[in-house]
């Protein structure tokens, strides 16, 4: 069970990601809407996942390696203090500095607008806690090592990724086809709420192991 809740983890929060209007399933509902054609929101959730995974990416793959030179306390006390701030950053900024794009981009546009969008949220900072037991402590089957933690960190974000396709693809049909627009309002989340919550906890979570 310690082997598998990193990965639990990580495609929990693919989901939870998934879930979240405000990356992309929203867009991609919109997109269907403004072209009349459901082929438009298939089209569009693997471009939002790409953008979605490159933003992981970075962040992941940035800190992993910080952790291979550096004391891995450090690094845990560094990225809950960093969830922390961009729990607090996003509370007080996020929703005035919303990334725009119009309905008319194409899928690279839409790819790019994802991973600013993942970034913003800190998207990427969320999967640390989940990564940091995969890639920077000695796994029982063999040493991590620098080539076994990127192998790692890869691995890491295509199960994230695909389960907020998954989740995405699934959410934006079932509202393109089904439910329609109007559940916004009937039984709206305030998702960036949870968002912030989670942000925050986490980092206060590492502060104190760390």
């Amino acid at each position: 069970m310690n082997e598998l809740w990193p990965w639990m983890l990580l495609a929990g929060l693919g989901a939870f990601h998934g879930l979240n209007p405000a990356m992309g399933w929203l867009f991609a509902v919109a997109l269907g809407v403004h072209r009349q054609s459901s082929a438009a929101v298939v089209q569009a959730v693997p471009a939002i996942a790409l953008g979605h995974a490159v933003s992981i990416a970075l962040v992941a793959g940035t800190v992993v390696a910080a952790g291979l030179l550096v004391n891995q306390d450090a690094v845990r006390t560094a990225t809950g203090g960093a969830l922390v701030v961009w729990a607090i950053w996003h509370q007080v900024f996020g929703h005035t500095r919303r990334v725009r794009i119009g309905l008319r981009t194409g899928l690279a546009g839409l790819a790019f607008w994802s991973f600013l969008m993942a970034t913003a949220h800190g998207a990427g900072l969320m999967v640390l806690p989940a990564l940091m037991p995969l890639c920077l402590t000695e796994s029982p089957l063999r040493e991590i090592g620098g080539v076994g933690s990127a192998a790692m960190t890869i691995a890491a974000v295509g199960v994230h990724t695909l389960a907020m396709l998954a989740v995405t693809g699934l959410v934006a049909l079932a509202v393109y086809r089904w439910v329609g627009l109007e559940i916004l309002r009937s039984a709206w989340i305030n998702v960036d709420l949870v968002w912030t919550l989670v942000l925050l906890g986490t980092g206060v979570a590492l502060l104190i192991v760390g």
